[in-house]
């Protein structure tokens, strides 16, 4: 009896036992990563300044976000108090769910999108409610707007999507933000760069708006995880009610200030992307492959059954893709990140050399 106790191990809560999994793929630092959607080339110079200064006594001390936080909130046009740091913008997504949502509330998602959404709701007592985009995959507003009832308490909107590169627009947003004004509406603003519109303007303005930010794309920061969240300070302060003081560490601190005054980078970086992403449109056209029109740094291209075939083709040329297979109305369809334009030469040959191999798209003919 003894020794059937011993072995026993304590249970986590029945949620969690039922909790979405995630498992990211690993990748390969000799590849070419076009899996992630992460920046593909390097952070800006002055943050790799700050990085080679910062001392191994200041890292003794506990980190202090608020000096950072206030920078930030002048950078994109809010009042600090509107707006929270956090590690990563998965970090932001996870807290802002745990504040709000409870049993028998309803987080409203249209999909396919970001799969965090769901993993972070499961672990609530609320329910996640998909709501399908067409075969089109454009913003299923009309769709979103049938779908809110008096349970919606979270309407979480990818503003470029992922996996699709599709966009809502602002008329649409503020329009669901009227419709459900007893639900948070998220506009996770990621790939905020590459698109160029925002409605980080209307924070504070919009009394159930809240904009979530990553530094893990244009800024080319996602190994030291910075997010942020920004909302009515009504809203914002329950949500630090259940963030961590120190979630953010004091590198990323460090290093944050830098790369927002390094303009000029991200703005060459970005019409990098713009350019790379107007090259992949071309080749993926040339060759007869369906994509969708995206306003990311990532095309989404349907494949279809040899989807599994093409990834490892492209991995073996030494450039990683994402299949998508597994999302919502996705069978078939891989997604392909945008770097530099010289980075695109080389997966443009790669993707060139697995159709042919593969005769899909126009090579089947």
């Amino acid at each position: 009896m003894a020794n059937a106790a011993a072995s026993a191990t304590p249970a986590p809560r029945a949620r969690v036992q039922a909790m979405m999994e995630y498992h990211p793929p690993l990748g390969s630092r000799d590849a070419l990563r076009l899996d992630f959607n992460e920046n593909t080339l390097a952070c800006s110079p002055k943050v790799r300044e700050v990085l080679g200064s910062i001392s191994a006594g200041s890292l003794t001390r506990y980190p202090e976000r608020e000096p950072v936080e206030a920078i930030v909130a002048a950078h994109v046009g809010v009042r600090p108090e509107q707006l929270a740091l956090t590690n990563g913008v998965d970090e932001a997504i996870h807290v802002l769910f745990e504040t709000f949502l409870e049993a028998d509330d309803e987080l409203l998602l249209p999909v396919p999108t970001y799969t965090m959404y769901e993993v972070y709701a499961s672990a609530t007592d609320a329910s996640a409610v998909p709501v399908q985009a067409a075969d089109d995959l454009l913003f299923p507003f009309e769709r979103l707007i049938a779908a809110i009832t008096p349970r919606t308490k979270i309407i979480a909107v990818a503003n470029p999507n992922s996996p699709s590169g599709s966009v809502a627009t602002r008329d649409e947003l503020l329009e669901l933000a009227r419709r459900a004004p007893h639900a948070v509406l998220l506009v996770d603003e990621a790939y905020f760069h590459f698109h160029g519109e925002t409605v980080i303007d209307l924070v504070g303005v919009v009394p159930n708006l809240v904009v979530a930010r990553t530094f893990s794309k244009a800024y080319g920061l996602a190994g030291l995880r910075l997010g942020l969240l920004a909302g009515p300070v009504a809203l914002m302060r329950w949500v630090r009610r259940v963030l961590s003081p120190y979630s953010v560490n004091s590198i990323a601190l460090a290093c944050l200030p830098p790369a927002l005054e390094d303009t000029a980078y991200i703005d060459w970086y970005v019409g990098e992307v713009l350019v790379g992403r107007f090259d992949l449109e071309a080749a993926l056209d040339n060759v007869g492959i369906r994509r969708w029109p995206s306003r990311a740094n990532f095309i989404l291209v349907d494949i279809g059954p040899q989807h599994r075939e093409f990834v490892r083709l492209m991995r073996a040329a030494g450039v990683l893709v994402r299949d998508r297979s597994n999302d919502p109305g996705c069978d078939g369809r891989v997604r392909i990140t945008v770097g530099t334009r010289e980075q695109m030469k080389q997966a443009v040959t790669a993707l060139n050399d697995a159709v042919a191999e593969l005769r899909i798209g126009r090579s089947k003919q």
